[in-house]
């Protein structure tokens, strides 16, 4: 299935079954938190990604308000976690993003693949790979030396040390002559997961799963001998722990990190539809009007909170992408910082009171905020024209303290969905689960500390689209 067939063809509001079990409200005041519950099962861990819900609360939604068949949308659809759980329930999935690391994991996760193929393959990848770093020293650093253009080098020789540079370039190099694109992308999506981890992988990082990378200060080879920072421990402090890694081979990474994956992926689809994946907008999406059962999302926090880019482009440079690029693609996610020559749009009369308190405080947040919520205002306006009349849409979304200032996102995309034309919008709460979910901050509740406040709790808000 490719995206010329996304655009899915209307049907008349007299052909809709009668699908919901449960009304919506009943739905977002039940229990939401799902604490205690496994939430790594299947497809869900072949890759750290920060801010991923967990699936049973889109599954929850999936069964709830579709029925098998049902075109469920997610259009910012991030690691692609609503549409591994459509898949599992046989609905037909659709997702978009423009994150390029995004595509290709929900590609991935949603893809059966011959294990004995893999296995096969992946055996052949780590033992020419070795044999590259092992024989073709010089081969590599004269490829390492014109493979990128200067910022780039600049940015792989920060955060990479020369040793792990050999071992990954070893592996990309015999990862880009497979020909089969659905074996290529897996090997791709296990590279980068040997990169972007909780611990921060093979980089120099301590945590890129965060999104907020910081050096390490003291960093020991995967032979167990310092590479840098003795000075510091001379005179160790209780934060040298902290500021620690040991570095492992990447190559052994590699082959740890996509034989798990393989465990996970299915052979074959049984009952279950290949979704459609691709790059796209959510503000303008390649669909027609009227041709979506079900849309369960979760856009990206407001003011740059979870910055996705900056951690992706530790692997994304080494897949091939353009470093120069991924910078300039980093300012137009949902939730970014810069409003240099951006059209504002009008916002309804609640949502505009909440952007100018935040303004009489800090006026540069405020205008950062009415950005976010007029990018929102743009996502929603197509949310509407894609849904069916009568269905619903579900959208997951943190709160945001800005200078002190509670900025209200729930209670701003209710108002501005209601002023676009949904109806009946109802909230439900859940408590995040903060052992399990990936955020951008300490692991100990400190209400005092702004990115704290706004990320031990979200909002699910549903919003119907009326019958014609």
């Amino acid at each position: 299935m490719n995206l010329s067939q996304a655009t899915l063809a209307p049907r008349k509001t007299s052909e809709l079954d009668s699908f919901a079990e449960m009304p919506l409200d009943s739905l977002l005041h039940s229990d939401l938190d799902f604490h205690g519950v496994e939430s790594n099962h299947g497809a869900h861990n072949f890759h750290s990604f920060p801010a991923k819900f967990p699936p049973q609360l889109p599954s929850k939604f999936i069964a709830s308000l579709t029925k098998c068949g049902d075109i469920v949308l997610d259009p910012m659809m991030g690691s692609g976690t609503t549409l591994v759980e459509v898949q599992a329930l046989g609905r037909t999935g659709v997702g978009f993003d423009i994150d390029p690391l995004a595509v290709r994991l929900a590609k991935v996760k949603t893809t059966p693949l011959k294990k004995s193929k893999v296995l096969d393959t992946g055996a052949t990848i780590v033992v020419a790979a070795r044999k590259m770093c092992e024989k073709d020293r010089k081969s590599l650093e004269r490829e390492l030396s014109s493979r990128w253009p200067d910022e780039a080098r600049t940015f792989i020789d920060y955060w990479f040390i020369k040793e792990t540079q050999y071992e990954l370039l070893s592996l990309i190099k015999h990862i880009e002559t497979l020909r089969d694109v659905k074996l290529r992308t897996f090997f791709e999506v296990a590279l980068s997961g040997t990169i972007i981890t909780k611990s921060g992988g093979v980089s120099l990082a301590l945590d890129l799963a965060h999104t907020r990378p910081h050096k390490a200060k003291v960093v020991y080879g995967s032979d167990g001998n310092i590479i840098f920072g003795s000075e510091l421990l001379k005179s160790p402090s209780p934060r040298l722990p902290h500021v620690t890694k040991r570095l492992r081979s990447a190559i052994d990474e590699f082959e740890r990190r996509y034989s798990r994956n393989l465990e996970s992926l299915p052979e074959t689809l049984t009952n279950q539809i290949q979704p459609i994946i691709d790059f796209a907008d959510a503000k303008s999406l390649p669909l027609q009007e009227e041709s979506v059962d079900l849309i369960v999302t979760s856009p990206p926090y407001a003011s740059n909170a979870i910055d996705y880019m900056r951690a992706h482009k530790f692997s994304l440079v080494w897949l091939g992408h353009d470093y120069h690029e991924l910078s300039e693609k980093r300012g137009t996610y949902i939730g970014g910082e810069s409003t240099s020559g951006f059209s504002f749009e009008r916002l309804p009369d609640f949502t505009m009171s909440v952007v100018n308190e935040v303004g009489s405080v800090d006026s540069k947040k405020g205008v950062v905020l009415h950005r976010y919520f007029s990018e929102m205002t743009g996502v929603l306006r197509e949310m509407h024209r894609v849904l069916r009349s009568g269905h619903s849409t579900i959208i997951v979304v943190g709160n945001s303290i800005m200078r002190g200032i509670d900025t209200q996102i729930s209670n701003c995309l209710s108002d501005i969905g209601v002023s676009i034309g949904f109806v009946q919008p109802v909230i439900g709460e859940r408590n995040i689960d903060r052992n399990r979910r990936m955020l951008p901050a300490g692991m100990r509740i400190d209400q005092t500390s702004q990115i704290q406040q706004r990320m031990h709790k979200e909002y699910i808000v549903g919003l119907t689209k009326p019958r014609d």
